[in-house]
């Protein structure tokens, strides 16, 4: 990535699904604490959640009957799927690439998860390449309320309009959408709606500097889309 008048002032990674493929070890945890108190929860269960904070991912756990505390809901959950990323994180290869092209330019980066301290830190540990992170733990209003984007872009000390988000999620694609940053929606397993202004890709590899700098400045891609002509 080269540094040039529409190269982003600074980058906002979403964690869970686009830059590690954790979103399993979300489900498997879930299912866990689940059937462990005779409630009943499917693959399908835990995608509906993917990407709300865990507050509310909790409270629906709660709703189907297991008799614990949001908090230690949340807890159990944190403690699995930590413990997993910590043995390897689950790289998305594609997203390891840009964001090794990204540090490599010096621009700026900053994690924006949804998940706790406890799961980000089990990361940067690994990866200590973020200027800044925000965390579901540290927020009034999680995703889909731009608060986590806009917390990320002030700690780095830049306009939001000159940052490049990139999520996978819809409360995520909402939360960055919402605060100005020019978004990109890559997609893994949940689907992306089109919103004005937003790009979507099937692969973070379709990411190059040109197409950076064209969405920087204003252009929309969007690889879901079904007309025949796809960049616009």
């Amino acid at each position: 990535m080269t540094e040039n008048s529409f190269s982003p002032s600074a980058i906002l990674w979403d964690m869970d699904g686009t830059l590690i493929d954790t979103e399993p070890y979300w489900i498997r945890a879930e299912i866990g604490v689940c059937s462990e108190h005779g409630a009943r929860w499917t693959h399908d269960d835990g995608l509906k959640i993917i990407g709300s904070p865990l507050e509310f991912s909790a409270e629906v756990i709660r709703s189907r009957g297991v008799p614990l505390s949001v908090p230690d809901i949340i807890q159990r959950l944190l403690n699995e799927v930590s413990a997993r990323v910590r043995e390897a994180a689950p790289w998305q290869e594609d997203a390891r690439r840009l964001l090794d092209r990204t540090v490599a330019a010096g621009i700026p980066c900053a994690l924006v998860t949804m998940s706790y301290q406890q799961l980000a830190d089990a990361l940067t540990e690994q990866a200590p390449v973020f200027d800044a992170v925000v965390t579901g733990d540290m927020v009034d209003n999680g995703k889909p309320d731009p608060e986590p984007y806009l917390r990320a872009a002030e700690m780095l000390g830049v306009p939001i309009e000159r940052c490049l988000a990139i999520e996978d999620s819809r409360p995520g694609v909402a939360s960055a959408h919402a605060s100005g940053a020019r978004t990109v929606a890559v997609k893994r397993m949940s689907d992306i709606d089109r919103l004005e202004g937003l790009s979507r890709v099937t692969s973070l590899d379709t990411l190059t500097d040109e197409v950076i700098a064209r969405i920087m400045g204003g252009a929309v891609i969007d690889d879901l889309a079904e007309e025949p002509s796809k960049h616009s």
